[in-house]
């Protein structure tokens, strides 16, 4: 990735990584993602935000080389994760001098995962400022966006704010043919999906955090992912409504079938969702993107999760997918389980046991011994019944 200026004085010297497909091992990655760091030249002194993934630390130090700057002297760590945090070795022993400027929670995970030695980092507070001689960064602490370390710069003489995750997206971009947004609907679903995976579970602490930046004066939004911002409206104002309690009048039905029978199931009660003017986003299992799973529950009033029993227990895949709901801790007030089994077990018990920390109310299952007759569909369309009356009285319908 080419080198490109924001300000004067102020560089973007990120990382492409459009052809990587999968994060942690865990998180689909259909438009790649980039890690964006930020060389700020002060009269006095320069500092680097954030670094980049481990594989990627030879781009970053060409990309520094390319600036012309020979000297850094503080490398902020607004998170611990090494996306953001993994080239910090290598930083320190290309710029001697440095040090890393982070809070005590970050400074002690560096120490763990990285073997950064304790000399070399500059402890600071929520709201301390630091100078850069005719430029003054501001650091403001929001924890658990998304690990309990993770805190935000503002350099207060041009506007920016260096969000770290923070408004982020897992959306490759290249610095040459611009580093910002210029077309929301092009981003809408990539910060979305990044929304979903990454910050859906601490929604609370989010509308706090959104509630702590929000008398900031920014003109530019840098985040540690995706293309950067000219205004925080729109994205602000998407967090503000997804981290919200509000829900839609939408059923996520997730489902796995292995004779074809909870497949019956899951399809019936979907067209029975429809008719009564429910919207489904329905997944199969088998081949399902959990990111599109994610968002689904990051607006649906209502989870329905349809499986097989298998060793008289839940199918693995619907296990997976009940982990996943209780691990993203969804605002979805409804849950409930549909699927077949042929000769016993307590597949509804366990599936029912990990969906109840969630917090949501789980209504009746339906579940069928073998293909589904008449009586099952008729069980069917009175959960899709009871379904319906729970969203009207929450005034969805």
């Amino acid at each position: 990735m080419q080198n490109a200026m924001l300000k004067e004085d102020i560089y973007y010297v990120g990382v492409n990584d459009a052809a990587r497909r999968v994060f942690d091992e865990l998180i689909p990655l259909p438009d790649g993602t980039t890690y964006n760091s930020y060389l700020i030249k002060g009269s006095s002194k320069t500092a680097l935000i954030d670094t980049a993934d481990p594989p990627k630390t030879d781009v970053l130090l060409k990309n520094l080389e390319n600036t012309g700057i020979n000297k850094i002297d503080y490398i902020i760590s607004h998170h611990g994760e090494q996306d953001h945090s993994g080239s910090i070795p290598a930083l320190l022993l290309a710029y001697p001098g440095a040090v890393v400027v982070t809070n005590e929670k970050c400074r002690s995970e560096l120490c763990s995962m990285l073997k950064v030695t304790p000399d070399r980092f500059k402890i600071i507070e929520d709201g301390e400022e630091l100078s850069l001689g005719n430029k003054t960064l501001k650091f403001i602490f929001t924890p658990w966006v998304h690990w309990p370390e993770t805190f935000v710069t503002y350099l207060a003489e041009d506007k920016i704010l260096f969000s770290c995750d923070f408004f982020g997206s897992h959306y490759a971009f290249n610095a040459k043919d611009g580093l910002f947004v210029e077309n929301t609907d092009v981003v809408y679903l990539p910060a979305k999906r990044y929304y979903a995976e990454i910050m859906s579970p601490f929604r609370s602490v989010i509308r706090k955090n959104l509630e702590k930046i929000a008398g900031i004066d920014v003109k530019i939004l840098a985040p540690s992912h995706g293309p950067l911002y000219k205004s925080m409206d729109f994205i602000t104002e998407c967090y503000s409504q997804w981290s919200s309690d509000s829900v839609k009048n939408e059923v996520l039905l997730a489902y796995v079938s292995m004779h074809g029978s909870t497949e019956a199931i899951a399809e019936y009660f979907g067209n029975a969702l429809k008719k009564r003017g429910i919207e489904v986003k329905a997944f199969n299992l088998g081949d399902a993107d959990i990111g599109e799973i994610a968002m689904a529950l990051t607006d649906a009033a209502t989870a329905v999760i349809g499986s097989p029993t298998v060793l008289a227990g839940p199918h693995p895949k619907a296990v997976f997918a009940a982990y996943l709901v209780k691990a993203l801790r969804p605002k979805t007030k409804y849950l409930s389980v549909i699927g077949s089994y042929g000769w016993g077990g307590k597949m509804v018990e366990q599936l029912a046991d990990m969906l109840g920390s969630v917090g949501a109310e789980i209504l009746d299952p339906v579940i069928v011994k073998g293909y589904p007759a008449t009586d099952d569909f008729a069980a069917l369309d009175a959960l899709a019944d009871t379904i319906l009356e729970k969203h009207r009285d929450l005034g969805l319908v």
